[in-house]
C-alpha cells in the first residue's frame, strides 16, 4: 500500500495549533524552539495564545504552519517509529506547504524553512499595496471553464488568473482587484455555481507577486537544498521532483504560478498511492483529496489523539 505525506497551506491556521501536541511530545516542543530561534521571535507564543489577527499577518501564519506540520512529523517518527524515506511514495505540500514538504524529506533544515517562509510571507505581502489585488473562489466549475472566465476578465483590463487549482469542483481566481470583481460577475452569467471574493490581503499565485518571486530567489540562493529522501510532486509542475536546481526553480515560480492540486493528487493516485495523511493544522487537504480521487483514503495527523490512533492502526 504506497503512502503519500501532505501538507497544509495558509487558511489552516487556528490559535492553539500544536500546542497539545508540545506539551505531550519533547521533539515537538523541539520543533517550536528551533523556529523561534530561527526567527529571533517567540512565534509560539502567538500560536498558542494569538491574537488572531497577529498569527494570520501572512508572515507569521507560513512560518507558524510549517512548525505545526513538522511537530507532528517528529512526534510520529519518535512515537510511532515512522520512516518517511521507506514508508512514503511522495511527499506535498499545497502552496507554503511545499516547504513543510521538503523539511520533512530531509531537502530544508526547519530553521531555514523559517526563515524562507518569513521572507515569502513579507515578500507576497509587500508585492501589492493592499486594496489593489484580490481572489477570488469559483465552486461547481472546472479548470478551463475557470480559465476562460480568468481571461474574459483580464481582457477587459488587468491581470486576472487560476491561482490555485484545487479539485472538487473549486478553483481560485487572482489578480487586479478590478479584474477579479469582473471575473465574478461573468463566472455568475455563465452559471458557476457560486462564485465569491475571498477576505485575503494578496493576490497569491499571480503575475502580479513577481517582486516577490524574485525576492524568494535571492533568498533560495543563500540556502542549501537537499536532495529529499522522498520525491516531492511540486505544486507548478503535478510531477515528482528531487534534484535541488529543480527545487529551487520551482518554489521560485510557485509564487507566481498556479498551486496545481487537483493535479498532483491525481497523479499520486495514479502512481498506485491509496492512502494520504495530512500532516499539521487543519483538514482541508483531505477533503480535497477524497474529492479529487474517490477512490483513496485521506486523514489528518495533528494532535495527540490522531498520533495514538495512527500508532493504533499500524498494529
Amino acid at each position: 500500500m504506497a503512502l503519500a505525506f501532505v501538507f497544509p497551506g495558509q487558511g489552516s491556521q487556528a490559535v492553539g495549533m500544536g500546542k497539545a501536541l508540545a506539551e505531550s511530545f519533547a521533539p515537538a516542543k523541539h520543533v517550536f524552539e528551533e523556529v523561534d530561534a530561527a526567527l529571533g521571535q517567540d512565534l509560539s507564543h502567538v500560536i498558542w495564545n494569538g491574537p488572531a489577527e497577529t498569527l494570520t499577518l501572512t508572515e507569521n501564519a507560513q512560518p507558524a504552519l510549517m512548525a505545526v506540520s513538522l511537530a507532528a512529523l517528529r512526534a510520529l517518527e519518535t512515537e510511532v517509529g515512522l520512516d518517511l524515506a521507506r514508508e512514503a511514495s511522495f511527499v506535498a505540500g499545497h502552496s507554503l506547504g511545499e516547504y513543510s514538504a521538503l523539511a520533512a524529506a530531509g531537502a530544508l533544515t526547519i530553521s531555514d524553512a523559517a526563515r524562507l517562509l518569513r521572507v515569502r510571507g513579507r515578500a507576497m505581502q509587500t508585492a501589492v499595496p493592499v486594496g489593489v489585488g484580490a481572489m477570488a473562489a469559483l465552486i461547481g466549475v472546472e479548470l478551463a471553464v475557470a480559465k476562460a472566465v480568468a481571461e474574459e476578465a483580464a481582457a477587459g483590463g488587468g491581470v486576472c488568473t487560476a491561482a490555485n487549482d484545487n479539485g472538487g469542483g473549486q478553483v481560485v481566481l487572482s489578480g487586479g482587484k478590478s479584474a477579479v470583481e469582473r471575473a465574478v460577475e461573468i463566472a455568475k452569467a455563465r452559471g458557476v455555481k457560486r462564485a465569491m471574493m475571498l477576505p485575503v490581503s494578496a493576490p497569491f499565485h499571480c503575475p502580479l507577486l513577481a517582486p516577490a518571486a524574485q525576492a524568494m530567489a535571492e533568498a533560495l540562493a543563500g540556502v542549501v537544498v537537499k536532495p529529499p529522501c522522498v520525491p516531492l510532486v511540486a505544486n507548478v509542475l503535478a510531477r515528482p521532483i528531487s534534484d535541488p536546481p529543480d527545487i529551487v526553480h520551482c518554489l521560485i515560480k510557485q509564487v507566481t504560478g498556479t498551486v496545481r492540486w487537483r493535479e498532483s493528487v491525481e497523479f499520486m493516485a495514479s502512481a498506485g498511492v491509496s492512502k494520504f495523511y495530512e500532516v499539521g493544522a487543519g483538514k482541508v487537504l483531505s477533503g480535497l483529496i477524497k474529492r479529487i480521487a474517490e477512490t483513496v483514503q485521506a486523514s489528518s495527523i495533528g494532535t495527540p489523539d490522531d498520533i495514538a490512533k495512527f500508532k493504533a492502526a499500524r498494529g
